[in-house]
């Protein structure tokens, strides 16, 4: 479902004469997420696995096999492994290869979930786990994995995933993630992420000396909106994304490395 460690210790912070407050390495801090809005919404029953809040919704066979999809920037194939009655297996694949992978298991209440998931959409392989929150039960006879869930929080994650590095000039922003790159003027113009496979696109807005806004466009269409915002004291990010695709807004903070 999804949920898009120990903390290095913090490097103080150090602002240079000419440099901006975002230059530097950040890492996420994973207890600090939190998603609300609209939740995940999956069932299973019949031998066919449907992500209703995907974008755009999708059925395949739930028999382990590839599937074609469509219309996704990050996926043209699903395959869907039932590994218990409790636990289900994900894998995304694109033009051949796979890039996502995830791995659901319901706890034996049926009121909560965790994930272990592997993005591959990076230089290096990515993983992290987390939880969710069951907010509506499934069909009945279906797994037990249908229904709809709430993201509650992102429990761990490697430094693939969570570390990220930034820079600001006078005239744009740029950010390097796991072999994932963009760099934006502040012009309203549409900039390329370079290494990205749904070919994102981010406009970004200097609101200050300490405040970014970046808008997120896939197939034309704007997807997510992210403030970014760094603290009085230089040492913490405020982050905030505004998943308009799914209708979900996920907040978290970031910390100088």
């Amino acid at each position: 479902m999804r949920i898009p460690l120990t903390a290095l210790l913090l490097a103080p912070a150090v602002v240079f004469a000419g440099s901006s407050s975002f230059d530097g390495t950040w890492k996420t801090k994973p207890d600090s997420m939190r998603t609300t809005g609209k939740p995940n919404m999956v069932q299973l029953v019949n031998g066919e696995y449907s992500c209703l809040s995907c974008d755009p919704p999708y059925t395949v066979k739930a028999d382990g096999k590839f599937h074609e999809t469509k219309g996704n920037p990050y996926h043209d194939a699903v395959a869907v492994k039932v590994l218990s009655p409790t636990s289900v297996e994900t894998t995304s694949q694109l033009a051949g290869k796979v890039v996502f992978e995830e791995t659901d298991e319901v706890a034996a209440d049926g009121a909560t979930s965790r994930a272990k998931f592997t993005d591959h959409t990076g230089t290096k392989a990515a993983t992290g786990s987390g939880t969710a929150k069951r907010v509506a039960a499934g069909p009945p006879g279906s797994h037990a994995i249908s229904g709809s869930w709430q993201q509650d929080a992102l429990t761990g994650g490697n430094e693939a995933l969570l570390t990220v590095t930034y820079a600001m000039t006078a005239d744009g922003f740029s950010m390097h993630w796991n072999g994932q790159s963009y760099d934006a003027k502040f012009d309203g113009k549409e900039y390329p992420v370079a290494g990205d496979p749904s070919h994102t696109t981010v406009t970004l807005k200097r609101v200050d000396a300490h405040t970014v806004l970046e808008t997120d466009r896939r197939l034309g269409k704007v997807t997510d909106e992210v403030r970014l915002a760094v603290a009085a004291d230089g040492k913490t990010i405020s982050g905030e994304d505004k998943d308009l695709a799914h209708g979900q807004t996920t907040t978290y903070t970031l910390e100088r490395q």
